[in-house]
């Protein structure tokens, strides 16, 4: 059984990963804001199999989560596969606060509506398992959840999401190795944004230019699904907290650039909602051009490459 370690429960779905990392970090860990731009997750954006997701290519969040950790001064232990009475002894075994993702969001029992896999990835926070019953923080508006073990290893084990992911990995055994200022650590991934903006595939503007072709052509009702009850929030999202952050850094430029990307993919909501295909097209075409600018602006303040 985990110990009876306190921390506070932060909540969030779209932000469910670094929400939780925020969570496990404890008492001075950064902003669950911070946390996402330090993931990497505002700097891009990719269209896969017809989906857009307001992230760059070949992103995806275990990648995030390692370069945030990473990045703050941090470390810890990280398991995957095997069977799910490995994983739930794993939990067990663990002396604290177990960061465990992705599991499949549409799996997870305690939500209303669940009960088929959806493709949606989540991540929450154990913190025991107890006569059968797994107890876990869940950043979409649940903390203290509880789910029967074979229901929660279920979730865990489920991989059908849009990127690579083994079943049943759990991150444990936090530890700082450095001490770190988040703005240190915010100056710090700004190469690499810069890097993740100017991929070697697709570039973020021709990947609007082609996902603005698919709105004008038509969307299905999933592809409308997703990006009404996920992708333009949480991309609208980063988008904002990178601006604020860069702000803070005094990067004025780069931040009126996220800032003005933070709007045009805010704006999107209510055009697709209303099948009003022409206004979102105009919106996307004005965003293609915004990731060079916001490269460009990073250039500009002496960000290295």
């Amino acid at each position: 059984m985990l110990g009876a370690m306190r921390f506070p429960y932060i909540g969030s779905g779209p932000y469910c990963y670094a929400n939780s990392l925020a969570m496990v970090l404890g008492r001075g860990a950064p902003e669950p804001s911070a946390i996402e731009v330090l993931t990497g997750s505002p700097f891009g954006f990719q269209c896969q199999d017809g989906l857009a997701w307001f992230d760059p290519l070949g992103w995806d969040p275990g990648i995030g989560l390692d370069n945030a950790l990473d990045l703050l001064g941090w470390t810890c232990e990280r398991a995957a596969g095997g069977s799910a009475a490995d994983a739930v002894q794993r939990l067990r075994d663990a002396g604290g606060p177990v960061l465990v993702g992705p599991v499949e969001m549409g799996l997870l029992m305690h939500q209303p509506g669940s009960g088929t896999a959806i493709g949606a990835d989540h991540f929450v926070v154990v913190t025991a398992v107890v006569d059968g019953v797994v107890h876990f923080h869940d950043p979409h508006g649940h903390p203290f959840a509880t789910l029967p073990v074979d229901e929660f290893t279920t979730a865990w084990e489920s991989v059908s999401f849009s990127y690579p992911a083994q079943p049943f990995t759990m991150r444990t055994a936090f530890r700082r190795v450095r001490s770190v200022d988040v703005h240190d650590a915010l100056r710090a991934c700004l190469p690499a944004a810069r890097r993740l903006l100017t991929p070697d595939g697709e570039r973020p503007a021709t990947a609007v230019e082609r996902f603005a072709a698919h709105v004008a052509d038509g969307l299905t009702d999933a592809q409308t699904g997703h990006l009404v009850h996920f992708a333009v929030e949480v991309g609208a999202r980063r988008l904002a907290d990178a601006a604020a952050w860069l702000g803070r850094l005094g990067l004025g430029a780069a931040s009126a650039v996220a800032e003005r990307q933070a709007r045009l993919v805010g704006g999107l909501q209510r055009p697709l909602v209303g099948g009003e295909g022409d206004s979102a097209v105009a919106i996307l075409r004005d965003l293609a051009p915004t990731y060079a600018e916001l490269e460009a602006s990073l250039a500009g303040s002496g960000v290295p490459r």
